[in-house]
């Protein structure tokens, strides 16, 4: 680092050296986090460090080849532009990506899809948009339909407090879901280019999941609140220490191979070993209720999840350097 003074106090800049640690990924992480929040603020450094990541044998090419796609793009969209305008000229409907009666346009489509945010969100909502892309697709509406079918079922149906336990069991695998969509190369049209951003890889990916659990949990939860309440049964808040410790195992897991492949691997785990037994004795009713309170009941079984939950999170901690690394399909 580079240290000099100006009229503001003490600053420091960035060198060569520690711009090449950072291009090739083995600058500490302390380093890291200082050098990106410094380049937000001096341009100077931020040219350095982009010569030195230009140069590095791996992301030079890709750089290269993204830097290209978007010039094609860029060459191209003025003629699509015009071809979207005359389509909407000739009375056939709206065309995406052209202007509005109010003059407002809409969203873009790209060659990977939507991924424009709609201009007339409030700040807020952008954030929201852009942490959780799971919360605008059909998993949410999976949640929702399950939330809002439990107590449909319960109250509705008649099946009173027989629901609580088939909620019990698929509540800790929803979160999972959630997460396997939030983050990776299948996920988001984006990934290379938000991998290798400086809030990119894990601190991205915690932030989805944050979004993800932010909303699963008070809706399962509160779904299991309403529920009628079976004699002896675990409480409606019984799935959330499970939940996190599976959610947990999946991003560890995910960290040697994949988010979409360790969400499915920790989820088809939950179904063979708790929820096949569980159900052993029929769908719904005691039998189910008996079956599955082992794995929910209890101040020892709390603690195990917690203590797994702790394990997985002390993994993902010492594995978090693997996010950096682009996703193979």
């Amino acid at each position: 680092m580079r240290r000099g003074r100006s009229g503001l106090g003490p600053h420091w800049h960035v060198d060569g050296e520690l711009a090449a640690r950072y291009a090739a990924g083995t600058a500490a992480e302390s380093d890291a986090w200082s050098l990106e929040k410094h380049v937000e603020a001096c341009g100077a450094c931020a040219a350095v460090v982009s010569s030195a990541v230009r140069a590095g044998p791996e992301t030079g090419p890709l750089l290269a080849s993204v830097r290209a796609a978007v010039l094609e793009r860029a060459v191209r969209e003025p003629r699509e532009s015009v071809g979207s305008r005359a389509y909407a000229d000739n009375g056939t409907g709206p065309a995406i990506g052209a202007s509005t009666g109010a003059g407002t346009p809409t969203t873009t489509v790209t060659g990977a899809g939507t991924t424009g945010v709609p201009p007339r969100l409030s700040r807020a909502a952008r954030v929201v948009w852009a942490a959780g892309p799971a919360l605008r697709g059909a998993w949410l509406v999976a949640l929702v339909v399950v939330a809002l079918g439990a107590v449909a079922l319960s109250y509705g149906a008649g099946l009173g407090a027989s629901v609580r336990p088939l909620l019990l069991v698929t509540a800790p695998v929803l979160p999972l879901a959630g997460v396997a969509l939030s983050y990776g190369l299948h996920a988001d049209p984006l990934y290379e280019i938000a991998t290798s951003t400086p809030s990119g890889g894990l601190r991205l990916l915690l932030t989805r999941a944050a979004a993800v659990l932010a909303v699963s949990v008070p809706a399962l939860t509160l779904a299991g609140a309403v529920l009628p309440v079976a004699a002896g049964g675990p409480g409606a808040a019984a799935w959330l220490l499970p939940g996190l410790a599976l959610t947990l195992a999946a991003l560890a897991l995910g960290s040697f191979v994949g988010g979409r492949r360790g969400a499915a691997a920790v989820g088809a785990a939950w179904l063979a070993f708790v929820v096949a037994p569980a159900a052993v004795g029929g769908p719904a009713g005691a039998a189910l209720m008996a079956g599955a309170s082992p794995y929910f009941a209890g101040p020892a079984v709390q603690s195990g999840w917690a203590a797994g939950a702790v394990a997985c999170a002390l993994l993902l901690a010492a594995r978090r350097r693997s996010f950096d690394h682009l996703e193979t399909p």
